[in-house]
């Protein structure tokens, strides 16, 4: 990470502290700055149009350290498929199923899933059918958690017929919605971007996920 994007980290990062709220990741990459956010009790709306006005005021106070020219500013929650950027990223995913898409010219498939089973200060390693990979971080292109959809609607519906509440079969056609949409989350590492509420330049997802505002 540049130096000035370093610097913009620590002071963001004190900021959202003043407000109970981490600083999980900041990039900037094709002309938006996402800064990535979440709070031990989780972030509803108004937690996160919070954080984004007071991230959008660090900016205007502090433009010798905001990227130059237009850009889009994006804070928004981890999310069920929250990337992987950085070590203590992968270290605190340790025994959770990832997805991992190497650079090219990598030796082996660019593309596989497994449980992350060991992240060191150079490299991690996933298993998978009984077999482990090492991947330097150098190696790695994109990375992100694989939530488990149809274990979590199983978990549901165990739950729910547990408290007596009607439980239906799964229509095969549910099922590949399900693998659909896990796909599409998988692909995309994006949150829905339809706008439910726009207040002082700040457009805010269906999700309640994510805030954006454009910069200049």
């Amino acid at each position: 990470m540049p130096k000035d994007l370093q610097l913009l980290e620590e002071v963001i990062s004190n900021a959202l502290g003043e407000i109970a709220v981490d600083l999980v990741d900041l990039e900037l990459r094709q002309g938006t700055l996402t800064v990535t956010v979440s709070r031990f009790d989780g972030l509803d709306l108004d937690s996160l149009t919070q954080a984004s006005r007071l991230v959008s005021d660090l900016l205007d106070a502090n433009e010798a350290l905001a990227p130059e020219g237009h850009y889009e500013l994006e804070v928004s929650s981890p999310g069920l498929e929250r990337r992987l950027r950085r070590p203590a990223h992968f270290r605190q995913a340790i025994g959770e199923s990832i997805s991992v898409r190497t650079r090219a010219g990598v030796v082996g498939d660019r593309r596989f899933e497994g449980t992350l089973v060991g992240a060191g200060e150079t490299a991690i390693v996933v298993e998978r059918d009984g077999t482990e990979r090492e991947v330097a971080y150098g190696q790695i292109d994109r990375a992100h958690l694989v939530f488990d959809w149809r274990a979590a609607l199983a978990a549901d519906s165990r739950d729910r017929g547990a408290t007596g509440g009607a439980v239906e079969a799964q229509d095969p056609d549910d099922a590949e919605l399900v693998d659909e949409i896990g796909e599409s989350v998988s692909e995309d590492f994006a949150a829905d971007e339809i706008v439910t509420e726009e207040a002082d330049g700040h457009e805010i997802d269906a999700a309640g996920s994510t805030s954006r505002e454009m910069r200049r």
